[in-house]
């Protein structure tokens, strides 16, 4: 079954009056391994029941109609200046018990045919129902034989006053980041083939591994660069039901052959 993954930030002496700041450097780091701009951003305040107080799309979707041999992500450099003005402008009226969210994409390898089961519990996740775009990327298109393919997904990153949804930021951190369902780390069965009942009863090939493996490289190299350049005092990546992900990793690789 499919999980949701995500990775909490906690600072040292942490003050509301750092989170722009806070905000800005992951997001900076972020742009490194995924897409260059922000796509969206928004301030909830109370609790996420509420509608939002503040909402900018930054990056309209695609037309229902779209060339597949566009990347849906432009990789244009943008400067670290844009990013703070967005962070700036979202967080103009910064309260202790308001959130403030960003969305930002890159792409991730995943199989054709894949439906998880995607229950939206938890802190951010009630507000959404799907996390992976329907673009394709055209280097995904190279190889027809190979059901794998370079797909959007949207990546959250959430900061929180104190007084937000009864100073939730204890358990989940100054800053939470929800890269969404966990399957292109941990991939459940295509549902298209009746054999596979379980994701545990699933063998990957070697294609998987390799896609996978990209997978992991990429998710870890985000959260080193976070480690490293945003002075953060601790950090967990989690996921919804609790399960490490680094077990369920594990429980996959070891299938392989």
């Amino acid at each position: 079954m499919a999980d949701r993954l995500y990775l909490s930030l906690w600072y040292p002496n942490f003050r509301l009056e750092a989170l722009p700041a806070a905000l800005a450097g992951v997001l900076r780091q972020f742009a490194l391994v995924g897409a260059k701009r922000i796509s969206a951003a928004s301030a909830y305040p109370i609790n996420f029941t509420e509608p939002p107080t503040y909402q900018r799309i930054y990056v309209e979707p695609p037309p229902a109609s779209f060339d597949p041999t566009v990347p849906i992500d432009p990789s244009a450099e943008t400067s670290d200046e844009l990013i703070d003005a967005a962070v700036a402008e979202a967080t103009e009226q910064l309260h202790d018990d308001m959130a403030y969210e960003f969305e930002m994409r890159w792409q991730l390898w995943t199989q054709e045919g894949n439906d998880p089961a995607f229950s939206p519990l938890g802190l951010a996740s009630s507000r959404y129902e799907d996390d992976a775009d329907i673009d394709l990327d055209a280097s995904s298109l190279n190889h027809p034989d190979d059901d794998w393919r370079l797909r959007s997904h949207t990546v959250r990153v959430l900061g929180f006053g104190p007084s937000f949804d009864v100073a939730g930021y204890e358990q989940n951190g100054h800053l939470l980041v929800d890269f969404g369902i966990d399957t292109p780390w941990v991939p459940n069965p295509p549902l298209s083939n009746p054999a596979l009942q379980t994701p545990e009863d699933e063998a990957l090939d070697e294609t998987a591994q390799i896609h996978i493996q990209q997978n992991v490289e990429k998710l870890l190299a985000f959260t080193l660069l976070v480690e490293k350049h945003c002075g953060i005092s601790s950090r967990l990546l989690w996921t919804e039901s609790g399960k490490p992900l680094a077990e369920k990793l594990i429980a996959r690789l070891q299938r392989v052959h």
